[in-house]
């Protein structure tokens, strides 16, 4: 093929073998794979000094950061389970020793360690971390004093989260029976180790959740002494959001005097020790007593002393106030005065009720009273012979007769009337007559006249 030189074997167009090449092309999968048998086996195992960079977290749960130092960068990658098993959280700018297989990565050409365990490299990379997360909680306002709460002043029941079988629940009690005798709800957990953040938030929220009246007034989250490390729990951000969500009043007893932790800013109350946390948590049954009997004998002598005083000044008062005669003295002579002034009064009005009773008395004689009875007997004789001469009796006594329908029985005032009617029954002077009403005759005699009326006796 013109232009190419085929004899040269650093120029030849198609690969093929050559006698006595004994180099077998490789695939660049093959290359990786032997590539990362050598990393694998030359340095197994190894342990890591660097600086965390660009760590995060996926949601498959898998991690992944960079650990560099001053001259060099490494990949790294921790898978899911060795995440939960660290004894604290990874952060960017950390210091850490990371111990882990060194490996490749085939799809990147990259090479890179798998991380097995993570420790921090020595104390001052720990305050380091500490520091870290210490400034993001206080920045979104977990340590304000303005959110904390007062504690009740003798709880009813106590909730303790700690370790079930140390010294410290044994002190706890041991004081609250000292000062006071108080039920108390132990929620066991680990105080170090793998778990023991999760199992410390998990009974803070706990107590948190219980409702009616097992529900504690107080929380007191104790642990002993140790060192740092030892009481790295306290540190977890998980603990230290589930102290500060918790709505009840809690006091953290963590360490001695001079052991401070994340946990202790959280809480409402820091106490020095656990013993410290009983006896900031309840007061002395017997002081409180004393107290009790001590305001009881203040307010007696209060009340006495108001009596007192009262006393004092009611004997002041009727030192000052007159005498009864003096005061009564005006009071009897008015009343004298119109006791005579009474008594001129009544004679005087029995006086004029005798003078008014002997004129009516005059006005009572015998002839005067028969004149007065022989005028009202002649003007009722008058009225009475008035009425019998309008009454209907009298009328019938003239011949006359009135009318009334069958079977009602009601007057008949016309003869319309008493065509409609049929049944009648004509009432005389002497009885009654049934009749019927019939055919009206074709001619009626002259109406009869009607006789002079009675002369009407005249009224007296």
């Amino acid at each position: 093929m013109p232009g190419f030189p085929l004899d040269n074997a650093a120029g030849r167009l198609l690969a093929e073998d050559r006698p006595g090449d004994n180099s077998q092309a490789l695939g660049v999968g093959e290359l990786a794979l032997k590539l990362k048998r050598v990393v694998e086996d030359e340095f197994g195992h190894v342990r890591l000094r660097g600086e965390i960079s660009g760590y995060k977290r996926v949601a498959s749960g898998h991690a992944y950061l960079c650990l560099k130092d001053d001259s060099a960068v490494i990949d790294g990658v921790i898978w899911k389970g060795s995440v939960n098993t660290l004894a604290f959280q990874p952060q960017d700018g950390v210091e850490v020793i990371a111990t882990g297989k060194v490996t490749t990565y085939p799809g990147r050409s990259k090479y890179q360690i798998v991380i097995d365990r993570m420790e921090l490299a020595g104390e001052g990379a720990l305050m380091a971390l500490l520091e870290k997360l210490k400034a993001k909680l206080a920045g979104e306002g977990l340590f304000d004093r303005d959110t904390k709460k007062a504690l009740p002043f003798l709880p009813a029941t106590i909730g303790v989260v700690t370790s079930p079988t140390g010294a410290v629940i044994r002190d706890i009690l041991h004081r609250l029976e000292d000062r006071c005798p108080t039920r108390v709800i132990v929620w066991p957990v680990k105080v170090q180790g793998d778990g023991s953040a999760g199992e410390v938030a998990r009974a803070v929220a706990g107590f948190d959740a219980i409702t009616g009246p097992d529900r504690p007034d107080l929380v007191i989250v104790a642990r002993g002494g140790g060192s740092i490390e030892d009481l790295w729990t306290f540190n977890e951000e998980a603990v230290v959001r589930a102290v500060a969500a918790c709505t009840i009043p809690i006091i953290s007893a963590v360490g001695h005097e001079t052991d401070t932790t994340l946990c202790d800013h959280a809480a409402d109350l820091r106490a020095p020790t656990p013993t410290a946390a009983a006896e900031l948590a309840v007061p002395v049954l017997s002081e409180l007593r004393f107290q009790i009997d001590n305001y009881g004998a203040r307010t007696r002598r209060c009340v006495h002393r108001y009596q007192e005083r009262g006393r004092e000044r009611l004997d002041a008062l009727v030192r000052v106030l007159p005498k009864r005669d003096a005061l009564l003295g005006p009071q009897r002579q008015r009343s004298d005065d119109l006791s005579a002034r009474l008594d001129r009064g009544l004679e005087r009005r029995i006086t004029a009720a005798r003078s008014t009773l002997d004129r009516a008395g005059g006005a009572l004689r015998p002839s005067m009273l028969e004149a007065k009875l022989h005028t009202a007997r002649t003007r009722f004789e008058g009225i009475w012979n008035l009425v019998r001469a309008l009454g209907p009796q009298s009328v019938l006594d003239r011949g006359y007769a009135w009318v009334a329908a069958r079977p009602e029985g009601g007057v008949v005032a016309s003869a319309e009337a008493a065509r409609k009617a049929g049944g009648l029954t004509l009432h005389f002077r002497d009885g009654t007559v049934e009749a019927e009403v019939g055919r009206a005759p074709a001619s009626r005699p002259a109406p009869r006249a009607k006789p002079a009326p009675a002369e009407q006796p005249t009224l007296l």
